[in-house]
């Protein structure tokens, strides 16, 4: 989900918390504790991996397919992920859409009923992010907003200890499944099925499939056209099933896969690129917050940080050496050592690694300069490169 156009480095909140450990859950104990989605039993039976994510039980990769066939179907074909685990938080009543503006960044005066917009929800006294998120403006007196999976409650809490007289704050995380249809071939996908496909990015329109009404956003998190339908968990299954007998080439995708093909775009991904430690101004996500807006949470640690200049900001790294730079490493210039990698992957479309990284704000590291990365005690080469690293194809 992102914002409208495409900005220099971000886009769509990354709709999610810190990628999970690459291992299945296998503890009875640690699986009784996560929430599973409702298309949990059609994971099982395509054979899919799990993981923890966020809290919840999610498919990782699938059997027949892994990784780089997943990320090749969405690059050039289409792809269907459960993005259940997204938060749903609903606020209504008169003036819900004027005090949601005025806790989050994003300007929601830029948009109309029917669109979309990427927006941040920032801690008031130091500006860092506590969530990004993607706000559907229905009304004036009704946004639905999906946050990510492990911070949904916090948000929620925050926004009913702020809400007003009249103004109500639901958290709905399980009442709703969120299936994103993403790929080249979305559109010709939900064509067959009668969806509508027509409108602008960034917006989102309510459709019936079979009876059954869902909200089909013009939204993804992957860098191709495509689409995220948002239903009542008791009908996903159903629509799953739809989606997947409308064409017999459309793959199931997790999120191992999500991960590649964001990290392409050099989408920032919640936990890692943005955090309660990275504020906007560092995290490059400067272009979601409105400026000139009289309040929302952090304005004045915000403007200040960004009249002074950020002590370090969010950069793009692609590999110059055989190498795949991984969260958490070190990066130097020379002996010294200028930033961390934040994410970082295989480019399977580029076949280099490639990253993003917190990197000193110094005027003397321009783009297209080289610098090292610390993988396990060797030196790799890496270019400052501005992402994204391959080109976009939302619209």
């Amino acid at each position: 989900m992102r914002a409208d156009g495409i900005p220099p480095m971000l886009t769509t909140a990354g709709r999610a918390g810190k990628l999970p450990p690459m291992t299945e859950v296998t503890s009875d104990a640690a699986e009784t504790r996560l929430r599973r989605s409702p298309l949990h039993e059609r994971h099982t039976a395509l054979g899919a991996k799990f993981a923890p994510f966020g809290g919840w039980q999610m498919p990782l990769e699938y059997a027949g397919g892994g990784v780089l066939k997943e990320h090749t179907a969405v690059r050039e074909g289409v792809g269907v992920f459960d993005v259940s685990h997204l938060g749903k938080i609903r606020v209504t009543g008169p003036g819900a859409a004027d005090f949601v503006n005025a806790c989050l960044t994003n300007d929601l005066g830029r948009i109309t009923p029917g669109q979309a917009q990427y927006t941040l929800c920032c801690d008031d006294a130091t500006g860092g992010v506590v969530d990004d998120i993607i706000a559907y403006l229905h009304a004036d007196d009704h946004v639905f907003l999906v946050p990510n999976a492990a911070n949904t409650a916090e948000v929620a809490r925050r926004l009913r200890a702020a809400a007003p007289e009249g103004v109500t704050v639901t958290d709905e995380h399980e009442a709703y499944a969120v299936l994103a249809v993403q790929g080249p071939r979305s559109a010709e996908l939900l064509d067959a099925l009668g969806l509508p496909t027509g409108h602008d990015y960034m917006s989102f329109s309510i459709a019936g499939l079979d009876g059954v009404e869902l909200t089909v956003c013009r939204t993804g998190y992957t860098g191709e056209l495509g689409y995220e339908l948002v239903v009542a968990s008791e009908h996903a299954v159903a629509v799953w099933d739809a989606i997947f007998a409308a064409a017999d080439d459309v793959r199931a995708c997790g999120l191992a896969a999500r991960d590649t093909l964001r990290t392409e775009m050099g989408y920032p991904l919640h936990g890692q690129d943005l955090s309660p430690e990275i504020t906007p101004v560092q995290g490059r996500s400067g272009w979601a917050v409105g400026w000139d807006k009289a309040a929302f949470w952090g304005r004045d640690a915000l403007r200040a940080e960004k009249a002074g200049g950020p002590a370090r900001t969010l950069r793009g790294l692609t590999a110059v050496d055989r190498a795949i730079p991984r969260p958490g490493m070190a990066v130097y210039a020379g002996d010294r050592q200028v930033g961390t990698v934040t994410s970082g992957t295989f480019s399977p479309t580029l076949k280099h690694g490639v990253a993003l990284a917190l990197v000193d704000t110094d005027p003397k590291l321009p783009d297209g300069d080289e610098l090292e990365v610390d993988i396990r005690g060797r030196r790799a080469r890496m270019r400052l490169t501005r992402p994204p690293f391959v080109k976009p194809s939302v619209r």
